[in-house]
């Protein structure tokens, strides 16, 4: 049985190496998403997939009508000007940092007092006519994450991923925690637990080194032992002068002395990251999507805020006095400004776990919703669901599927030629009635580069491999996962049965 675990761990520790090694540097990018949203990667030495072709690859969230022949174009190709019939752009992101995971634009409003505000990765911005450029807003919050802007009365309503700010000149902020939903279980999503205790949030920028500092040690565990597999079969061949077999067996003997050492001492770490990364991708993802777990006691989890991380849109309904406010747990009311306990709809619309991206009203009770899992018109008072794109009525899955629908939808717009046009992650923009198509892509808006957040982000997801394995890249996390937990728990055996040996 030990050579089993011997051969397998070796071979298999050769063969994804590679992987391993990708998954390891990703990572650490990825837990730095700020300090290094400086950085931009050119689509043209990514695969095809990657290049923006019919406004894919959730390019435009949205627009906004600012004048009868200046509309703004915006989503994670910053901001572009264009005229009413879509042939002139000109980009319109000037004053945003550098970097375009800076510009990416999550929401656009125009304030009653002509104020053009943007909701963005960064923070909060104004555009200033005078320079000609966007000026930062300071905000009395750590997260800079923009979900939303909405107005009522005088009163601008700026929703983060955890709070909402609330503000009459820009100047002066008043910091509300929204209350807790009726029923509240101090639960949270197991989805988000998994996700912090993999990235190492769960404790904070400590946890996130202390998570960095144990892929080092993948990193380390992965090349000493490749470099040991390979000067072993360089020693088989026995054809390399005396000397340079006796450097190649104390490269050996060093390596292997280290690699057993640190990786009996963080094997632990190493099996809880990789495990809990497993269930972060389809189809082991399905599995834990709609379950609810405790809260951790003394990690970022463990706060008194209900909302944590949870926020996404918001919306004043004036007709009857309501805040709307969407979830990541579901979409809620409140009837009274916030002072009780926000009410959950009894009926829910469907909305992939990866979030909203579009939701507006419609009609009286009808409101327009779109997510990874489609783009339906929900009635929040019958509960009636429509298909918009597939033309009939809705009716929700019999069994837990993949975490998204037939149609990615990543935005929404009716300014073009007054038609209705969704944009689909995959296909880009796509008539409502199948009829007039969008506009054309300029060259210039096709050349916006992909942040190296996001370039980490689809090879730490493995999407980075569907370009040459099709849809079966789903399979590449939890596969790999397997393996590896194989690789780590095998190579405990052998070192275990060696030092007993001795």
């Amino acid at each position: 049985m030990i050579n089993f675990f011997r051969k397998y761990h070796k071979w298999l520790g050769a063969i994804f190496a590679l992987i391993i090694l990708s998954y390891v540097f990703s990572g650490i990018i990825l837990n730095h998403r700020e300090a290094l949203s400086f950085i931009d990667v050119n689509r043209k030495l990514l695969p095809k997939e990657y290049r923006y072709q019919n406004w894919n690859n959730a390019a435009v969230k949205s627009t906004l009508k600012i004048s009868p022949d200046s509309i703004l174009v915006y989503g994670n190709i910053g901001i572009w000007l264009t005229d009413s019939s879509y042939t002139d752009f000109k980009n319109f992101s000037s004053g945003f940092p550098k970097g375009i995971d800076n510009r990416k634009v999550f929401q656009m409003f125009r304030t009653t007092g002509n104020m053009l505000l943007a909701g963005t990765f960064s923070g909060l911005y104004t555009f200033d006519y005078k320079v000609d450029k966007w000026i930062s807003v300071p905000l009395p919050v750590k997260e800079k994450n923009i979900e939303d802007i909405i107005q009522k009365q005088d009163t601008i309503f700026v929703l983060t991923r955890s709070s909402l700010l609330k503000t009459t000149d820009l100047s002066h902020f008043s910091v509300s925690q929204l209350p807790p939903p009726e029923n509240y279980d101090n639960k949270v999503g197991l989805f988000k637990t998994l996700w912090i205790i993999h990235s190492g949030e769960i404790y904070g920028k400590t946890g996130k080194l202390i998570v960095d500092f144990a892929a080092l040690v993948f990193a380390f565990l992965t090349i000493t032992g490749f470099i040991v597999f390979v000067n072993r079969i360089i020693l088989k061949k026995n054809k390399k002068p005396a000397e340079v077999r006796v450097k190649l067996r104390n490269s050996n003997n060093w390596n292997i002395k280290w690699h057993n050492k640190i990786g009996w001492i963080a094997l632990a770490i190493l099996i809880l990251n990789t495990t809990t990364g497993m269930f972060l991708r389809p189809p082991l993802l399905a599995f834990i999507g709609n379950s609810r777990v405790g809260k951790i006691p003394y990690t970022e989890l463990a706060t008194s805020n209900p909302w944590f991380d949870q926020l996404r849109r918001i919306y004043y309904d004036q007709d009857i006095n309501r805040f709307i406010v969407v979830t990541m747990d579901g979409f809620y009311y409140s009837d009274d400004n916030f002072k009780t306990e926000l009410r959950q709809f009894r009926y829910q619309p469907p909305a992939s776990i990866m979030g909203v991206t579009v939701f507006e009203k419609i009609d009286v009770n009808t409101f327009l919703v779109g997510s990874f899992d489609g783009l339906f018109t929900w009635n929040s008072q019958t509960g009636e669901v429509f298909d918009y794109i597939k033309k009939q009525l809705y009716t929700a899955p019999s069994h837990n599927g993949r975490p998204i629908g037939d149609f990615l939808i990543s935005g929404f717009t009716r300014d073009f030629r007054n038609q209705e046009y969704y944009f689909d992650y995959d296909q880009g923009a796509v008539n409502i009635n199948g009829l007039q198509r969008f506009a054309p892509l300029p060259e210039n808006i096709r050349d916006t580069p992909m942040s190296l957040w996001n370039v980490a982000l689809e090879i730490h997801t493995g999407r980075i491999y569907q370009s040459i394995i099709g849809d079966f890249y789903v399979l590449i996390v939890p596969l790999t996962g397997l393996f590896v937990l194989f690789i780590l728990i095998s190579g405990f055996i052998v070192w275990l049965k060696i030092k007993k040996i001795k």
